[in-house]
């Protein structure tokens, strides 16, 4: 199944870090959050990667394009530039970095990646939150219910999209950010069907407007509740969070 990590948003809540490299590119301890967030998938056998690149999309690419000899001990032929690895890295990961547009919103970039998605269900994911949640689980719960949409449901600081959900797990309604500091919220991790992509109309399309409010709507979006560790990096202060929980050495996701 493959995974699409929204990557090309301007950070701008954070801007100390992001006039100089995208949000995604963060760095918490010694690798950015984006590799995190693939580190988290990744372990549960997902490996094929589509980053909806934008804002300062360059620096993504360059950070994967030279991961190897950035990672490794090398040789190189100063003559042919060829390079030769001394260690074997253990990723095995396909990194597919397709730039979406500057100014495009998170729903036209996914749906920029249609193509790529070839009408195939697929994982969806913001690139700046981390979790200890188990993906097989949501990706089972999708499965089970047939609808267009799942959405993890978190419960941290209520500075997101919060969900109105029933007794059955059913989205009823899909407020992105309220001001109101209870309830269930948007944490990503989506699981989703490709005909979702038919309700987002063009760049312009805000994924956590029309698309999600209309699924909700229509009885499509369904929630997987997660009460685990879940962690957003909004700003600096978040991110030290999850510096300081790193260097503790009790990495929880």
């Amino acid at each position: 199944m493959k995974v699409v990590i929204l990557s090309g948003g301007f950070g701008t809540r954070i801007s100390e870090y992001t006039s100089l490299i995208p949000k995604p590119m963060i760095r918490i301890g010694n690798i950015p959050i984006i590799e995190h967030i693939m580190e988290i998938y990744s372990k549960f056998g997902y490996e094929e990667f589509f980053l909806a690149l934008g804002y300062k999309s360059e620096v993504i690419k360059n950070y994967f394009y030279n991961y190897e000899v950035n990672n490794s001990n090398f040789r190189i032929n100063l003559g042919d530039r060829s390079i030769t690895s001394y260690d074997k890295l253990e990723k095995n990961w396909q990194v597919n970095c397709i730039d979406t547009g500057i100014n495009t919103m998170t729903g036209g970039r996914l749906k920029r990646l249609k193509d790529y998605i070839n009408k195939e269900t697929f994982l969806l994911t913001y690139g700046d939150a981390v979790t200890d949640l188990n993906i097989n689980e949501v990706v089972k719960f999708h499965k089970s219910h047939g609808k267009l949409v799942t959405v993890t449901g978190v419960r941290p600081p209520a500075r997101f999209g919060e969900l109105t959900i029933n007794n059955k797990q059913q989205v009823l309604e899909f407020k992105e950010k309220p001001n109101i500091n209870e309830g269930w919220i948007n944490g990503g991790f989506f699981v989703i069907e490709p005909e979702f992509l038919e309700l987002i109309k063009d760049d312009s399309t805000i994924l956590e407007k029309e698309p999600l409010e209309n699924a909700a709507a229509n009885n499509e979006l369904m929630a997987y509740l997660h009460d685990g560790f879940w962690y957003c990096i909004d700003t600096k202060r978040d991110k030290d969070k999850l510096e300081e929980i790193i260097n503790s050495g009790n990495k929880i996701w």
